[in-house]
């Protein structure tokens, strides 16, 4: 049996004596789409870096393509994250660098390829979320929404296996949100990735699930499909999605 694309056993995460997730178990299969929903603060973020090995767990495991990620050495953690793209918070782009140049950093660290090569590789990523007319210019000459396309550009540069994106559509209006998310949809059909997506707007979760959760008092709720998530029994599920002052959850 093929092992799951991601895998938490009991994972527990904190910051000092502040606990973020508490004996988490969740499995993420081959080719899916996860949306992870929640307050701000809820422990999203960390969940999403979690599962991509980028913040360790205080107890419990986390494996990727059935490896432990806390078991390799260096080595072997630069080796297992070439399969793995991340899109951050804010894009995390390289300010002195141009759009071309933010794509071509992965490829110049993990790959081998020649100069001829990487650039054919730019042009790919950036034809394949609309930028192309971006190629020389920097981050701080794009607008928002260009920024976070670029970062989608930076995290499929590798051709990644599972696809990470943290709130993609943050900061977007309505419109390019959606756009947003059809561009993550239409990538996805393409490359047929894992794709685990966080956001705070349910009409987003909505539109790219999937499979939904929901980051809540520790825990992690599996509700579903989108159908299912509307109805999902918990009143900790209905207060978020339908954004009630009233139930059980407090502002964060």
């Amino acid at each position: 049996m093929t092992a799951p694309a991601i895998e938490m056993q009991n994972v527990t995460v904190s910051f000092g004596d502040d606990t973020i997730l508490k004996n988490v178990s969740l499995k993420v299969l081959h080719g899916e789409t996860l949306v992870i929903i929640g307050q701000s603060g809820a422990g999203k973020s960390v969940l999403l870096k979690t599962m991509a090995g980028i913040q360790p767990p205080t107890s419990g495991k986390v494996l990727c393509e059935g490896v432990d990620w806390q078991s390799l050495s260096t080595e072997g953690k630069h080796d297992l994250s070439y399969k793995i793209g991340m899109q951050f918070q804010k894009s995390a782009l390289f300010d002195d660098l141009t759009s071309a140049e933010n794509i071509a950093f992965p490829l110049k660290e993990h790959t081998k390829l020649s100069e001829a090569e990487i650039e054919k590789r730019v042009l790919e990523c950036l034809d394949a979320v609309n930028l192309t007319d971006a190629h020389e210019l920097y981050p701080h000459q794009l607008s928002g929404g260009m920024r976070q396309r670029l970062g989608i550009a930076r995290a499929i540069a590798l051709k990644p296996e599972i696809i990470f994106y943290d709130d993609p559509t943050a900061g977007l209006d309505p419109i390019n949100s959606d756009r947003m998310a059809e561009m993550i949809i239409d990538l996805k059909k393409q490359t047929n990735s894992t794709v685990i997506i966080v956001t705070h707007d349910i009409l987003r979760a909505y539109q790219l699930a999937g499979r939904i959760v929901l980051v809540v008092n520790q825990e992690v709720i599996e509700t579903g499909d989108a159908d299912q998530t509307a109805h999902h029994p918990d009143p900790r599920v209905q207060q978020f999605i339908h954004g009630s002052l009233t139930g059980p959850l407090t502002p964060s």
